[in-house]
């Protein structure tokens, strides 16, 4: 068994849409970034690459790489799920938090999970997404940006 942790951070912008575990949510703003800026998949990527000690998302899918321009992080996901596979493991669940102030994820969140679901081959009850505020502090608080962390387990 291994286990990693993942986190990313993106700042919100007007002008673009705010995607979230593959999902667009509607809202106000977007997140910044070179590809949909997905904070949650970004962090579930890097969890699973730091599971197989595979480095990290930048390692994989660099920003200076044209081919990554507007990517859908979905897309990502999956070739992430080849890389660890590659390495000889097979994920067996995802544990998530998105923290941001606003928009409210409760209506999105099950959509969500059987994004990433799809995207991972895994059993929907097998991928966790859960949302919080931070109580009005910090970046998040305030409304700047939107943060998430993930911890995936692998077998193998």
């Amino acid at each position: 068994m291994r286990v990693g942790i993942g986190y990313d951070a993106h700042r919100l912008v007007e002008g673009r849409p705010l995607v979230l575990g593959g999902v667009e949510i509607p809202y106000r703003l977007g997140l910044e970034g070179w590809s949909d800026a997905d904070v949650l998949l970004h962090a579930i990527i890097d969890a699973m690459l730091g599971a197989a000690a595979a480095g990290d998302i930048g390692e994989h899918f660099p920003d200076a790489d044209p081919a990554y321009r507007g990517i859908s992080s979905l897309k990502l996901l999956a070739l992430t799920r080849n890389v660890v596979e590659d390495k000889g493991f097979t994920l067996s669940g995802v544990d998530s938090v998105v923290i941001l102030q606003e928009p409210s994820l409760r209506a999105h969140r099950d959509r969500i999970r059987e994004c990433i679901a799809e995207a991972l081959l895994l059993p929907f009850d097998r991928v966790s997404v859960k949302a919080k505020t931070s109580e009005g502090m910090g970046f998040t608080g305030r409304g700047e940006g939107i943060a998430a962390y993930a911890v995936v387990l692998l077998e193998g």
